[in-house]
């Protein structure tokens, strides 16, 4: 069985004519022939009526098209994915609140480097970049660091980034606060604490705030950025989430005086410094890390000439 049997067979169908089949695929209507002889002589079945103007499946042709046509399906895939390979492809993933404002400028400058390589920029929670890592699915993760999964413990970051995590809340909810209120001020004003888990594990502050609160209620970081806005809630963002909310005003970060500044740190992985072998990928990188840092404070940075690393 060849893939020509099959696109012959697939054609047949679709034409109900072995000679207009033969025509679509530039083929003598012979060649078509004994290849439907040939195939149906390794099945040992006969797929085709051959009487009358047109040609039907047998009960067995039909039963065998959806499995022909998922082959021919499957080799399609192979070497579409060949040509990408020749091409140029990069795979990378990242937390679902970092991919807006640590990739997509990056990504606009890269593709302007690179027009003819494919990108592929996954997003999801740590646990399934982890996952993505441990099955070579992507070559690069950007995910919370120190990673704490004890199932994967070979990824080596190349740069770290601090980021604060800052508390806020609305402005008409700041505008009754004083100048450094303290958290049971701010929770008599609004009593619910919108919880992101940002953390892996979540730091003793953020947990005393969702006790602390009368309601809590846990949010994927768009729908809780609006409670936020609307007064209906506070809680910690990653900054770089509200960096555009705080600049205008729609968002007013707060510093209870009872309550330490909290932090997260973030980091750039991969499975074996050999990834930077090559140039795409490693261009691709640094222009992350650059723009990791205009959103936060790097921390370690292995991609640095030696004696400049943080």
């Amino acid at each position: 069985m060849d893939l020509d049997q099959l696109r012959t067979f697939d054609r047949i169908v679709r034409e109900q004519s072995f000679t207009r089949a033969a025509a679509h695929l530039n083929i003598t209507q012979a060649t078509a022939s004994m290849r439907m002889r040939a195939l149906e002589s390794l099945l040992g079945v006969t797929l085709f009526r051959r009487g009358g103007r047109t040609v039907t499946l047998t009960d067995q042709g039909m039963t065998f098209l959806p499995f022909a046509r998922r082959i021919i399906g499957t080799a399609q895939e192979g070497r579409e994915a060949l040509r990408r390979v020749e091409r140029g492809r990069i795979a990378i993933a990242a937390l679902r609140s970092l991919v807006t404002p640590l990739i997509t400028e990056p990504l606009l400058r890269f593709q302007s480097k690179y027009p003819g390589v494919d990108v592929v920029v996954n997003e999801g929670r740590q646990s399934q970049i982890v996952a993505m890592l441990h099955e070579r699915d992507v070559e690069m993760g950007i995910l919370c660091w120190p990673n704490i999964d004890p199932l994967v413990v070979d990824l080596v970051p190349l740069l770290v980034m601090r980021e604060r995590v800052p508390l806020v809340v609305a402005p008409e909810i700041a505008a009754q606060l004083p100048d450094r209120p303290s958290i049971e001020q701010v929770l008599a004003l609004v009593p619910r604490v919108i919880s992101l888990r940002w953390w892996q594990a979540e730091p003793e502050t953020a947990s005393a705030l969702v006790r602390l609160a009368q309601t809590s209620v846990e949010l994927p970081t768009g729908p809780a950025r609006r409670l936020a806005i609307k007064g209906e809630g506070l809680g910690f963002f990653v900054h770089s989430a509200i960096a555009d909310d705080l600049a205008a005003g729609r968002l007013v970060e707060i510093a209870p005086i009872n309550f330490e500044p909290l932090h997260r740190d973030t980091a750039m992985v991969v499975r074996s410094t050999a990834a930077l072998e090559r140039v795409m990928l490693a261009d691709f990188i640094a222009e992350i890390a650059a723009e990791c840092a205009s959103v936060g404070m790097i921390v370690e940075n292995r991609l640095a000439p030696a004696g400049d690393a943080a």
